[in-house]
């Protein structure tokens, strides 16, 4: 079994060995390079996803007029009937009774004779056996069982996340504006080295770790079968964690910040108010799974305190500076970053997805050991790719090297984990035509599939050469944190407020969060990936700068119209999340 296992980890990462210690980088035949390949491949795959959910959008759209149309039908019928005489009305009613009075044969329905349903007694036919079936979307008082005060902190936790997605969007939309329209204004606090990190830390720090949290409180309560540890500390935190994004917010815009890098750009006071805030959400957790009624830890749990734990320590790290100096500063900023999308973003929403996702469908997750392959798997590579942001730096070269293997690695948590949610969803596709939770599922497994791919490619070499430094990243960020942990976030948010609060928001407008939230973000990653090929190729060429800055405006003003797209879906997404929680009693009381 070892040898085995030794030999299929040699033969894995002999190959990307080789390929990651090549130092010679040439641009001919550039789109032949595996990296490129390999991500074009992947935007079709997100196209032909389009695709797919778009037609079974149009399937049901049809079916729903299809019904109509049998509606009447069924009135036509009815009218014919009340002008039928007596004596054919006795008729009719006959040979129905003489149809209910036969013996059935066995072969009416099972054989290759045309369907014969005299009795009027199959209502739908099913040529599938292996069908999953699960009860249709529909309006529900269901509270399955929770308690109010966990009802309060949830939608309390959701309610803040969301404010700070408008909020964190908005100054995004105003900085995607300004790369079309760079002289709209020239008030210092509003300039874009300012405004920048504001949008990237509100996002960070406001929406998604606030709606993690807030579902993840949901997920250990559950899961565990008990009530949570302390609903004070959970207010606590939610204090703590939205005074650092305020206060954080306020000094970058007034010019104070900590210039150590992307990220954090919060000041030490600042963040560990967030960092204070999270040891007691960890504390919390853990106390609530402590004291679970059940025997088994389930898989979400690892994934949500394994992320707590990772980030507490990051937060500590990032933050340290007695070894800070020089290259120094650049392996911690590496670590840092990739950690916080890693070990914090994609770990806690997997974490998430494995409860939501099944809980959605009404059926086990696919596979457990699935689960903990991707677990384990994650937390043995993620924790040292951060280094490919480096490549041909003064880093030295082994260290860029393990980065790179370190990073193609990760296709092994990362195809486990889309393997094991796609079959989860398997037999339950019918449900894109009926609710949109599932597509909101389905493009967050997609993109985690595609956007850690890419950036798998992406840290190769050659790759790393013509991207790094343009508006690639941008795409592949925004592939990452919005294809993957937004519309994950979202896909939960749908799947379990409804049930909690008993109130369904309009599916049209669902819809519409969904296609402009999709729509936008396509054009927004594809217009930056095309622009940012030709810039990094432009640079090898050797052109000027300002050339390449030409070269990118009709890619900005793409980036510009995906971006407003996205905008207007947070604005719907909001409205939906006020319909789903206004009418709920008790919930806009705060009880400890």
């Amino acid at each position: 079994m070892k040898k085995s296992i030794l030999l299929f980890l040699s033969l894995f990462f002999s190959p990307l060995l080789v390929l990651a210690q090549q130092e010679s980088v040439s641009t001919e035949d550039w789109y032949f390079s595996p990296g490129i390949i390999g991500t074009i491949f992947l935007i079709i795959v997100v196209l032909i996803l389009a695709i797919i959910i778009l037609i079974g959008r149009v399937n049901g759209f049809v079916n729903r007029f299809n019904k109509k149309d049998k509606a009447i039908e069924r009135k036509r019928i009815l009218s014919e009937l009340k002008n039928l005489d007596e004596w054919e009305i006795d008729k009719i009613l006959l040979e129905r009774k003489s149809a209910i009075q036969n013996i059935l044969k066995g072969d009416e329905l099972g054989s290759e004779m045309n369907v014969s349903d005299k009795r009027a007694l199959v209502k739908r036919i099913y040529d599938d056996p292996d069908n999953i079936f699960f009860e249709e979307k529909k309006k529900t008082s269901l509270s399955i069982e929770t308690p109010q005060n966990l009802k309060n902190v949830m939608l309390y936790y959701l309610g803040a996340g969301i404010f700070w997605l408008i909020f964190g969007t908005l100054i995004g939309q105003y900085l995607g504006m300004k790369f079309i329209w760079p002289d709209m204004e020239s008030v210092a606090w509003l300039s874009f080295g300012r405004l920048r990190p504001v949008h990237t830390n509100t996002v960070f720090w406001g929406w998604s770790s606030l709606t993690m949290i807030g579902l993840g409180y949901f997920v250990i309560a559950r899961t565990s079968n008990t009530k949570i540890h302390s609903i004070k500390l959970a207010y606590i935190a939610f204090i703590l964690i939205n005074l650092c994004v305020i206060v954080g917010n306020i000094l970058l815009m007034a010019g104070i910040n900590n210039g150590g890098g992307e990220y954090r750009e919060y000041v030490w006071p600042v963040m560990s108010l967030f960092a204070i805030g999270l040891i007691i959400t960890f504390f919390n957790f853990y106390k609530t799974v402590a004291n679970r009624k059940i025997s088994e830890i389930y898989i979400s749990n690892w994934f949500i305190l394994a992320a707590l734990i990772w980030t507490i320590v990051l937060a500590i790290i990032g933050y340290l500076p007695f070894y800070q100096d020089g290259l120094g500063e650049t392996v911690t900023q590496g670590y840092y970053m990739h950690q916080g999308v890693g070990m914090w973003f994609m770990t806690f929403t997997l974490g998430l997805v494995y409860y939501y996702l099944p809980a959605a469908l009404n059926k086990p997750i696919y596979s457990y050991s699935l689960g903990v392959l991707a677990f384990w798997t994650q937390m043995l590579f993620y924790t040292l790719i951060g280094t490919h942001h480096f490549v041909f730096s003064p880093l030295p070269w082994w260290l860029q090297t393990v980065a790179i293997v370190f990073s193609a690695g990760m296709f092994i948590p990362v195809l486990a984990g889309t393997t094991n949610f796609l079959l989860t969803m398997k037999g339950s596709w019918a449900q894109i035509s009926k609710s949109y939770v599932l597509p909101f599922f389905l493009v967050g497994v997609v993109f985690y599939f595609v956007g850690s791919t890419q950036g798998s490619f992406q840290a190769f070499r050659f790759t790393n050469f013509v991207w790094h430094f343009t508006d690639f990243n941008v795409a592949h960020s925004h592939m990452t944190m919005y294809g993957i942990i937004a519309f994950f976030l979202w896909a939960s948010i749908y799947a379990i407020v409804p049930k909690v609060t008993g109130n369904e928001p309009p599916q049209i407008l669902v819809g519409a969060h969904f296609w402009f939230a999709f729509i936008g973000l396509f054009a927004y990653m594809i217009s930056l990936m095309a622009g940012g090929t030709l810039k990094g190729l432009s640079w090898i060429e050797g052109e000027s700068f300002i050339e390449s800055v030409i070269l990118m405006k009709p890619y900005w003003v793409w980036r510009a119209i995906g971006g407003t797209l996205m905008f207007l879906s947070h604005i719907i997404f909001a409205y939906n999340f006020y319909i789903m929680a206004r009418s709920n009693s008790g919930v806009i009381k705060l009880k400890g």
